[in-house]
């Protein structure tokens, strides 16, 4: 699991290049990552492990994650941005 102190690597594994998913994850990080539980920081550091097109795909709504934890969090980063 990534402590607080490993927060600046897991800023520059969220930026991908893209500025819809630098927005969706980077915000992840700077509401939730503080206050999330492990499994969820956990799942999160699943989430930056896949290719962005997967990423693009689900964030889209076009697809879903196998993962249930992954496609949960999925579903919570687009509520956050929504909000």
């Amino acid at each position: 699991m990534t402590t607080g102190t490993d927060l600046p690597r897991l800023r520059w594994r969220a930026r991908r290049g893209m500025r819809e998913l630098d927005r969706l994850l980077l915000g992840y990080l700077d509401v939730r990552w503080q206050n999330a539980e492990p499994c969820e920081r956990a799942a999160f550091e699943r989430l930056l492990a896949c290719e962005d097109t997967a990423l693009w795909r689900w964030f889209l709504g076009h697809d879903r994650p196998d993962d249930a934890e992954l496609d949960a969090l999925v579903r919570h980063i687009l509520a956050a941005a929504a909000a």
